[in-house]
């Protein structure tokens, strides 16, 4: 049977992942299709990847990213906690749903906003998955676009400012013509509810 494009393929994968890899590990940033839209992402625990991105985006740096892990387990290592509600609403979440959470650690200040707080994503996604799964660190996946500029809902609507300032584009799902759109955003209150930051 032939496989979707979304289908997780390892021999087709691996250059690319390993591509954007190399570009990681030395402070570069990638342009990568997500779960939900086109993203331009670089190491999250990078504090001169993460300036880069701040710069080409021409984003205030009071506004921090979202960042994508593997699973929870990854989450675990930058997070004090993962409620318990949280982990269920994750176990059973199929649509994209971005989460922030109360109390970060172990990221650079630039990552993380300043009431402490960082939003992580779970991204079901086979390409991420790939590519999380052999750099084993959380990535940033900021829309592929400058600041107060609409978001590309496809890789044919990213402009050519961000196309030509970062240093790796995956060459992976852009002829896709579907429109992506960002995730859902929640996160739990004082009173253990679930509160939507974005529908």
């Amino acid at each position: 049977m032939k496989k979707r494009p979304t289908d997780f393929d390892q021999d087709l994968f691996d250059p690319w992942v390993n591509k954007c890899c190399e570009i990681l590990e030395n402070d570069g940033t990638i342009l990568f299709p997500t779960d939900t839209i086109w993203g331009i992402g670089c190491d999250a625990t990078n504090e001169t990847a993460l300036e880069r991105v701040f710069s080409l985006k021409e984003r205030p740096k009071d506004k921090p990213f979202v960042l994508l892990a593997k699973d929870t387990e990854m989450i675990e290592r930058y997070v004090e906690e993962i409620h318990p509600k949280i982990d269920q609403i994750l176990h059973y979440n199929k649509r994209p749903m971005t989460v922030v959470y109360p109390n970060a650690k172990n990221l650079p200040k630039l990552a993380v906003h300043a009431s402490g707080s960082i939003a992580f994503r779970i991204p079901h996604e086979a390409f991420c998955q790939a590519l999380l799964s052999k750099f084993d660190r959380p990535l940033v996946a900021t829309s592929a676009n400058i600041a107060d500029k609409p978001f590309p809902k496809n890789y044919g609507e990213i402009s050519s400012k961000v196309l030509t300032n970062v240093d790796y584009i995956v060459p992976f799902r852009q002829v896709e013509k579907e429109n992506g759109s960002p995730s859902v955003m929640v996160c739990l209150s004082e009173k253990e509810e679930l509160v939507f930051l974005r529908k």
